[in-house]
């Protein structure tokens, strides 16, 4: 159960010759697959019909006020495909002209403005890679009901390129009154789902986006025109835009007082806990899949912040008995994914695997125990306690 030293060449070595008898033996028995004209041009790329990951939908009473969940386990890199990234509905999937779809700006500004989808693309345009969580993701894990893979229990959290004009250019626009504190953002589907904003968020990095990793929105995402509040719980990032109003104090929505408030244990609800806490999870090796047989494994996932950029991952494979860090892959962005991998070899006996993350605050991901000794169990939004996956000796994956 030994994590392989920390380095590229040691490491390789160690991999290739751990599976060289299994190598031959594929080019022993490999056959060439018969020649024949491929596939047409499409006029839009489809995948493979041999990959088959989907998103999971928990069956619910109400299948219009739902969720559905991205298969964290069957992605690479940090980049969410836009048909896996999760969905959290208040009132289904709006169908929605962008012709005729417009954004209205108004409330304590100068003047009053209304923009088309036209209008907002002549605005020169910002891209950026950034995290949605969902509050309640890992919620089943907080109170004893571990999610028993890494879409049931993470699979609310999705990281992609969204594209748009940052809310402080139509903001300044518009020209925004000296008594105003707050913004208040409406969606256009039949919920009218809206949460306030602090006015300094929304001179921030706050998105006003019509693009997601390079093309427009999918309908699922808030097609045509979406807020992105980077690092901030995902009810924020408000869907199919069409309202904001500048305010000088949060109107207290039903989606910010009857929901998305945290219980404390003393039965006092805290309101506007915006910020999403440092988080990580193993989805390979993980709940739901099985090792073959003893020898060398990447052990991989993914981590994130609300609060900045992710700095350190350590891996466990001994229950937290002892950490080793893990290598930080690819793009390391603020308030994005970000990838983390370990060369595992593992000797056949049961093992217990965790991550836990820290990020340039200082900030560190917590166990279990130490989110209910603050938060207790009445909430559960906001959790983001360490995850373990038990590797047991038939080589099965399991949340137990």
């Amino acid at each position: 159960m030994t994590p392989l030293p920390d380095d590229p060449a040691l490491t390789r070595r160690s991999f290739l010759t751990s599976g060289a008898a299994s190598v031959g033996a594929l080019v022993v028995g490999a056959t060439e697959p018969p020649r024949r004209l491929g596939a047409p041009r499409r006029p839009y790329g489809e995948r493979s019909p041999h990959e088959t990951a989907t998103r999971y939908l928990r069956p619910t009473a109400t299948p219009d006020t739902a969720s559905s969940r991205t298969p964290l386990q069957a992605l690479y890199g940090i980049i969410t495909p836009s048909a896996l990234h999760f969905e959290r509905h208040q009132s289904g999937v709006p169908d929605i002209d962008p012709a005729h779809h417009e954004l209205l700006l108004d409330g304590l500004v100068d003047r009053p403005l209304v923009f088309t989808m036209e209008d907002l693309r002549r605005f020169p345009s910002k891209s950026q890679i950034r995290f949605i969580e969902c509050a309640g993701n890992t919620s089943e894990d907080q109170v004893g009901r571990p999610g028993i893979d890494p879409q049931r229990s993470h699979g609310l959290m999705s990281c992609s390129e969204w594209t748009g004009v940052p809310l402080r250019t139509l903001l300044g626009e518009a020209g925004v009154s000296p008594r105003a504190r707050w913004v208040l953002a409406e969606g256009a589907d039949a919920s009218r789902h809206a949460r306030s904003l602090p006015l300094e968020k929304a001179l921030d990095d706050v998105l006003v986006a019509y693009g997601q990793n390079g093309e427009a929105l999918r309908p699922e995402q808030g097609y045509p025109l979406r807020l992105i509040v980077p690092g901030w719980e995902g009810n924020t990032n408000i869907k199919w835009l069409g309202h904001v109003r500048v305010v000088d104090q949060p109107y207290m929505t039903r989606d910010e007082t009857a929901s998305y408030t945290d219980l404390m244990p003393d039965g006092k609800a805290r309101w506007f806990t915006f910020l999403m806490d440092p988080k990580s999870v193993i989805t390979r090796p993980a709940g739901g899949q099985t090792l073959q047989g003893p020898g060398c494994y990447e052990i991989t996932g993914l981590a994130w912040s609300g609060r900045g950029t992710i700095r350190r991952v350590e891996v466990s494979t001994d229950g937290g008995e002892s950490w080793e860090d893990a290598r930080l892959t690819g793009a390391v962005l603020p308030k994005a994914a970000t990838r983390f991998s370990l060369a595992w070899r593992w000797d056949g006996a049961t093992a217990t695997l965790q991550s836990r993350c820290t990020d340039d605050t200082g900030a560190t991901q917590p166990t279990r125990e130490e989110v209910v000794a603050v938060r207790g169990l009445n909430g559960t939004d906001h959790y983001n306690g360490i995850k373990a996956w038990y590797v047991h000796r038939d080589g099965s994956v399991r949340h137990e």
